[in-house]
C-alpha cells in the first residue's frame, strides 16, 4: 500500500521530476547506468553485488534508498556537476571496500578541470565494514609543447653563408588543478567513525608542456673557388611551468 501511494505522488510531479523504481540490481563485475531522465530518484532496493558499479548522471539531484547493500569493492559512481546531490538511506548494509565517487572531471585543452561534486549524505540505519566517499579534485590539463624551430638552410655555391637554425618555441603551462569537492554526513552517534573516510584532495596541475626543438643549423659546402661554413643551431624553447594544485574540499560529520 505504501508503495503504491509513493508511486502515485511521484507521478503527480512529472516524470521529468521525479522518477520511482522497486529496484536496481547490479551484478558482480557489472556496470549499470542510470538513465537521465530525472531530477529526483526513489527506490526502494538497490543491490550492488562485489565490484558492481552503479552509474549515476549528473542530472540526479536527490535520491532516497529504503534498503542499499553495496558488495565488496563495489561502486556508487557520481557524474560531475556543479549542483549538489542528495542521498537519503535509510537501511543499508556496507561492505568493505565500497566506495561513492563523485570525483570531478580532468581539464582539456579548451576546458579547465571541474571540482569534486557537493555531496549530502544521510546513513540512518547502516552497518558497515568501511566506506569511502571520493569528492577529489579533477586534474588539471597538461600545457601545449612548444613548437620544433625550422632548419636553416644549406649553404650553396652560390651563396656562401648558411643559414641559422630556427629557435624552438616556448611550452606552454600546465592548467590548475579543480577543487576538492564538499560533503556533508549524517550518521547515528553509534556509527564508528573509523570505517568512514573521505577524501578530499583538490585535483593536481596539470604538467609542464616540454618547449620545442631548436632547428639545425644549414650545413657547410665546400666549393671550387671558396669554401662556407656551416650555420649555428637555434636554441630550444623553455618548457612551461606546472599548473597549481586544486584547494582541498571540507568535511562535515553530523550525528543524531
Amino acid at each position: 500500500m505504501r508503495s503504491l501511494l509513493l508511486l502515485a505522488m511521484l507521478a503527480m510531479l512529472g516524470s521529468s521530476l521525479a522518477q520511482a523504481q522497486a529496484s536496481l540490481e547490479v551484478h558482480s563485475h557489472g556496470l549499470l547506468r542510470l538513465p537521465a531522465t530525472a531530477s529526483v530518484l526513489v527506490v526502494q532496493r538497490v543491490h550492488i553485488a562485489d565490484h558492481g558499479t552503479l552509474l549515476i548522471p549528473a542530472g540526479l539531484t536527490e535520491i532516497r534508498i529504503d534498503d542499499l547493500y553495496l558488495g565488496r569493492e563495489a561502486r556508487i559512481a557520481i557524474a560531475p556537476s556543479e549542483q549538489a546531490l542528495r542521498l537519503k538511506v535509510a537501511h543499508g548494509e556496507i561492505a568493505a571496500g565500497a566506495q561513492i565517487s563523485a570525483r570531478g572531471a580532468p581539464g582539456s585543452p579548451s576546458q579547465p578541470a571541474r571540482p569534486g561534486r557537493v555531496l549530502d549524505i544521510r546513513l540512518e540505519s547502516v552497518v558497515a565494514e568501511s566506506l569511502l566517499v571520493d569528492v577529489r579534485g579533477g586534474t588539471g590539463a597538461p600545457g601545449y609543447a612548444g613548437l620544433d624551430g625550422a632548419d636553416g638552410k644549406a649553404a650553396g655555391c652560390t651563396w656562401g653563408q648558411a643559414g641559422r637554425g630556427h629557435d624552438g618555441l616556448d611550452g606552454g603551462d600546465g592548467q590548475a588543478g579543480a577543487a576538492g569537492g564538499q560533503v556533508r554526513v549524517a550518521v547515528p552517534a553509534n556509527f564508528p567513525a573509523d570505517r568512514l573516510q573521505v577524501r578530499l584532495e583538490g585535483g593536481v596541475g596539470g604538467p609542464a608542456g616540454k618547449g620545442g626543438s631548436g632547428g639545425a643549423g644549414g650545413a657547410g659546402k665546400g666549393c671550387w673557388l671558396y669554401t662556407a661554413a656551416g650555420a649555428a643551431d637555434g636554441r630550444s624553447g623553455q618548457a612551461g611551468q606546472a599548473g597549481a594544485p586544486g584547494a582541498p574540499g571540507r568535511l562535515s560529520l553530523l550525528r543524531f
